[in-house]
C-alpha cells in the first residue's frame, strides 16, 4: 500500500466521499475488531493481499491511491 495515510489524506480533500469511505471501512472491517490491537475497523492482511492480487495480479503491488479514489467513486455513483 502507498501508505494508509495517504489514502486517508486523499479522501479526506474529497468531502463527497466521506461517507461512501467511511461505510465500506466498517463494512470491509472485522467482526469485533476493536477487540484487538490496533483497535481500528481497518481489514484484515488476507482480504488486502487477495484484492491486491486480483487487481494487479500479485501481492507485490502496492494499492495505487488513484484506484481506491475511483472506487470510493464507483460506489457513490452505484448508490
Amino acid at each position: 500500500m502507498k501508505s494508509g495515510t495517504s489514502i486517508v489524506c486523499a479522501v479526506a480533500i474529497r468531502p463527497k466521499l466521506w461517507s461512501v469511505a467511511v461505510t465500506q471501512l466498517f463494512r470491509l472491517a472485522p467482526r469485533s475488531w476493536w477487540r484487538r490491537s490496533p483497535f481500528l475497523p481497518i481489514p484484515n492482511k488476507q482480504y488486502l493481499r487477495f484484492r491486491t492480487q486480483t487487481q494487479y495480479g500479485g501481492d507485490a503491488h502496492q494499492i495505487e491511491v488513484r484506484d481506491v479514489l475511483s472506487y470510493l467513486n464507483w460506489l457513490r455513483d452505484f448508490r
